[in-house]
């Protein structure tokens, strides 16, 4: 991992902890564990406690760790779904880092399910004035646009669909045919999708962003929080699947959708599609063109 020494490696911890903490705890143990595909991550066992710190060093995506500092720190007390406790971010010579609470998971609870759908509605139920954030942030290692805008479909066609469409035919992954479906489904989208109160977002609610905290309930990890229409976290939910039909039993009890959602649920998911096919190349392209081809005559 990295390329660097053990003793390389402890020194980067002891320096990012004391950074952070302004004291020098003893890193007696590390345990490498999954940072996804951007970040390298490790637990920390110290003589001041556990700890859980993630780093890279790819300089196009400075600003990241503060953003996702930011984000956790919306969600964190916004419903009863537990949220890491930041100690900190920062950088020690090329790495940049952030440092939070060693979540230590164990089996799940008879109600997870129950209380990841009631918490979920109480997160959606924090609302702003208007759609976006007052900082940008990032999707996976995607740069993602938040600049408010006080109307949703303007908001999820100028700074969700259109960018990552854009990018994607920027590199090559899609030609100018299928801008020209794009283009034409924009035109659709006021008679296809409602307006709602916008909602306090995770943004990247998967089931690898949703891990089983230290009272075996739902914890919420890696995000990328703004305010948008509720609908669209519902609908990511189910692109990849990994979510219990008791827990949109339970969102549906504490806060029912709007009627037709599971018709607008491929529209949304446009959006995270489209991120996969930026991030991980045209296999995911499949998946956007059959959207397209139901909704663009």
């Amino acid at each position: 991992m990295d390329g660097i020494s053990s003793r390389d490696e402890e020194q980067f911890f002891e320096q990012a902890l004391f950074q952070v903490l302004g004291l020098s705890p003893e890193v007696q143990q590390m345990h490498f564990t999954s940072g996804g595909c951007i970040n390298n991550a490790v637990q920390l066992i110290t003589n001041h406690g556990d700890f859980f710190i993630k780093w890279n060093e790819d300089s196009s995506l400075e600003g990241m760790f503060a953003a996702e500092a930011e984000g956790l720190a919306l969600l964190h007390g916004a419903s009863p779904l537990y949220v890491p406790h930041i100690h900190g971010h920062g950088q020690v010579a090329q790495r940049q880092f952030l440092l939070l609470e060693f979540v230590a998971s164990r089996y799940q609870e008879a109600n997870y399910w129950e209380m990841m759908g009631q918490g979920l509605a109480a997160l959606h139920q924090n609302n702003a004035k208007q759609f976006g954030l007052e900082y940008n942030n990032y999707i996976g290692r995607l740069p993602q646009k938040n600049d408010p805008r006080a109307n949703w479909l303007e908001f999820f066609i100028e700074h969700r669909l259109r960018v990552q469409a854009g990018l994607a035919l920027y590199n090559h992954q899609v030609g100018p045919d299928f801008m020209q479906q794009m283009e034409a489904l924009y035109q659709k989208l006021p008679d296809l999708l409602p307006e709602e109160t916008p909602s306090l977002l995770h943004g990247d609610l998967w089931s690898g962003n949703v891990m089983v905290d230290h009272r075996g309930l739902p914890c919420l990890i890696d995000p990328a929080v703004y305010y948008g229409n509720r609908e669209i976290e519902l609908a990511f939910t189910q692109l990849f699947g990994g979510f219990d039909p008791a827990f949109y039993q339970a969102y549906q009890e504490a806060l029912p959708l709007l009627p037709g959602f599971q018709e607008r649920v491929d529209l949304y998911n446009l959006y995270p599609l489209l991120v996969h096919v930026n991030l991980f190349g045209a296999s995911y392209l499949g998946g956007v063109q059959r959207i397209l081809h139901r909704f663009v005559k």
